[in-house]
């Protein structure tokens, strides 16, 4: 008689199963399935904080899921607690067997009994999370600029004179020194960032080497106004390309570039545009509306190479939410809001303006019914109630409901995430 497989387990990691967790998630993103003392090392420490899951075959890892504490900046400037979801991977020999189904039933549960307004993750593939509430609430944009195109004078000093401040190039413990007071103030004023812990600092100054990949340090370079203020840092690499003419053709690559001023991110941008040797420069992920293109004189020079949804919401709490953020224009709004997994569904009344807003449970008739994953993408302003009527994702019930949704919920500035977690 034939013995039927023993059930799969999903459960909370213990400390000694770490290694083989690492080792699934290596097998499910098609990496060399190799981890090593001191990878498990710099993996226990990064995760200290960390909510890790697995699924088990036969005391094996077969399935891996993480979640961490994090802060999302809601329009206007609210910070909301969210469950950020992460190292989401199933290996092969078990796909299509709802691991990831009980992981994520699992997780946003916990993550709802916690009080956690939202959920978050950046999706590595589009269809697998809406079916869980996710929905597309950010976009990013990179760009390639051809330096000789761009109509900058490279005689000029960078930045220009009668600006007042200066540029200096740093090393990775001043950047861990200055950078996350420079990053809470740039997610104070941007809706879609995330919240940065000292680890993610490490992490991207080669402190912490998670993958234990061989760590190249890349530049580093601060902008203080005129003043001595700290306004902007950005760190990037260069390869060494060369003709056979002997003529140069590097490009330098942004690996990230934070700014709270208009005045730093210009000055930033030129002086990468401005280095000896240079001849193109990637962006790395920006906003869609990032001032980029129309900082060069000629705007042409900067062309779009990516676009693509990035940061996916997940709301828990669709009152919390939606007091959460403020609003530019008044109106009252009914939405039916359907979730198959009854953690935030219901109808609800917004009433909102820019003196505030309320949200409350009500019995009035629906202006528009849609799923909560719809309602996550509309959440931080980017997407458009009427373009998803068009779609069919959402449904007017009263004539013109998605016009006025666009009017209430609808921000002059585009969120963006700069992080990748």
């Amino acid at each position: 008689m034939s013995r039927r497989p023993a059930a799969l387990e999903c459960r909370q990691i213990e400390d000694s199963e770490l290694s083989d967790w690492m080792r699934a998630l290596k097998t499910g993103f098609l990496r060399p399935p190799v981890v090593t003392e001191e990878q498990t090392a710099a993996r226990r420490a990064a995760t200290a904080d960390s909510r890790t899951s697995g699924a088990f075959d036969a005391g094996r890892c077969v399935g891996t899921f993480r979640s961490f504490p994090q802060e999302l900046t809601a329009v206007g400037g609210a910070q909301v607690p969210a469950d950020a979801i992460s190292n989401v991977a199933v290996v092969a020999t078990h796909r299509r067997r709802g691991i990831l189904s009980r992981l994520m039933s699992d997780d946003l549960t916990a993550a709802k009994d916690r009080g956690d307004v939202v959920a978050t993750l950046i999706a590595a593939e589009y269809r697998i999370y809406g079916r869980y509430g996710f929905g597309p609430a950010t976009t990013t944009t990179e760009w390639a600029i051809d330096i000789p195109r761009a109509g900058l004078d490279p005689r000029r000093r960078v930045p220009d004179p009668d600006d007042g401040g200066r540029i200096d190039l740093i090393d990775g413990d001043e950047v861990r020194k200055l950078g996350p007071a420079l990053h809470t103030r740039l997610r104070g004023a941007q809706p879609g960032a995330v919240s940065r812990d000292a680890t993610w600092w490490e992490a991207n100054t080669g402190v912490l080497r998670l993958y234990g990949d061989e760590w190249t340090e890349p530049f580093y370079a601060v902008y203080r106004s005129a003043d001595g203020e700290v306004e902007g840092l950005v760190s990037y690499r260069s390869d060494d390309k060369w003709t056979d003419a002997k003529q140069p053709l590097t490009t330098a690559s942004v690996d990230w570039l934070i700014s709270v001023t208009p005045a730093a991110e210009r000055a930033l941008w030129h002086y990468l545009c401005s280095i000896d040797w240079i001849t193109r420069v990637k962006s790395g992920a920006r906003s869609p509306d990032d001032l980029l293109p129309r900082l060069l004189p000629d705007p042409r020079a900067a062309s779009i190479t990516t676009q693509a949804d990035w940061l996916w919401v997940r709301l828990l709490d669709v009152v919390r939410a939606l007091e959460a953020r403020t609003y530019d224009a008044s109106g009252a709004l009914v939405l039916e809001v359907a979730d198959r997994a009854g953690l935030a569904g219901g109808r609800y009344l917004l009433d909102a303006g820019p003196e505030g807003a309320s949200c409350t449970p009500t019995s009035r008739g629906a202006d528009l019914s849609l799923d909560v994953a719809d309602l996550a993408s509309l959440w931080l302003g980017d997407e458009s109630a009427v373009r998803l009527a068009a779609l069919g994702r959402i449904r007017e019930e009263r004539a013109g409901a998605a016009r006025g949704a666009d009017a209430l919920l609808r921000t002059s500035v585009r969120p963006w995430c700069p992080d990748l977690f």
